[in-house]
C-alpha cells in the first residue's frame, strides 16, 4: 500500500473504512484536540446514522481506501461462485478469522466469507452467530458493490444473489 498524500481523498469521494464499510466523506474540517491542531475526514455512513472523524494524516495507515475497480468487484462475483471452503477449525477459531475477513476491508476476503456462509435452502440451518457474520458480509458486499457500479443496493444484491444461485444450480 503506498503512502496516501491528503488530496487522494475529497469530500462528496466514497471510501471504504474497513471496520465500518462504504461511507462518503462529507468534509474535511479542523478541529483543536488537546491543544493539536488536526485535520480531519468527516465520513457518513448513511446507513448507520453515523458520522466517523479520521485524521487525515492516519487515513492510509488505519486501512482507509478509495472504493474497489470494477476489476476486483469482477473478482469478487468469481470468488462467490467458487466452492465454498469451510476449515474443520473449531467454530470459534472460524469466526475469528471471518470476522477479521470482513473487518480487514478487503472486497475479495469479503466475498469468500458470503460464498463459504453462503445456505441454500436445502443445506443444513446456520447458526445464530453464522447467520450474524453472513449478513454482515452481505452488508459490505452489496454496499461497495453498489457504490462502484453506480447502482443502489437492490440491484446489487440481485446481482450477488443470482451468482449464489447460479452456484447452487451447478453444484
Amino acid at each position: 500500500m503506498s503512502k496516501a498524500k491528503k488530496s487522494e481523498f475529497r469530500p462528496n469521494d466514497y471510501v471504504v473504512y474497513p471496520a465500518h464499510g462504504v461511507g462518503q466523506i462529507m468534509s474535511i474540517e479542523s478541529q483543536e484536540i488537546a491543544g493539536i491542531s488536526l485535520e480531519l475526514f468527516v465520513i457518513s455512513f448513511e446507513k448507520d446514522k453515523m458520522t466517523l472523524r479520521v485524521p487525515t494524516h492516519k487515513a492510509t495507515e488505519v486501512g482507509m481506501r478509495s472504493l474497489s475497480s470494477p476489476d476486483v468487484v469482477s473478482k469478487a462475483m468469481t470468488t462467490l461462485k467458487g466452492k465454498a471452503k469451510v476449515k474443520k477449525a473449531m467454530w470459534s477459531r472460524r469466526a475469528q478469522e471471518y470476522e477479521q475477513k470482513i473487518n480487514s476491508g478487503d472486497l475479495i476476503s469479503i466475498a469468500e466469507v458470503v460464498r463459504d456462509l453462503h445456505r441454500t435452502d436445502d443445506q443444513r440451518e446456520q447458526s445464530y452467530s453464522e447467520r450474524q457474520l453472513y449478513e454482515a458480509a452481505l452488508e459490505r458486499l452489496t454496499r461497495e458493490i453498489a457504490a462502484v457500479t453506480g447502482g443502489d443496493e437492490t440491484s446489487a444484491q440481485k446481482q450477488i444473489d443470482e451468482v449464489l444461485m447460479g452456484r447452487a444450480a451447478a453444484a
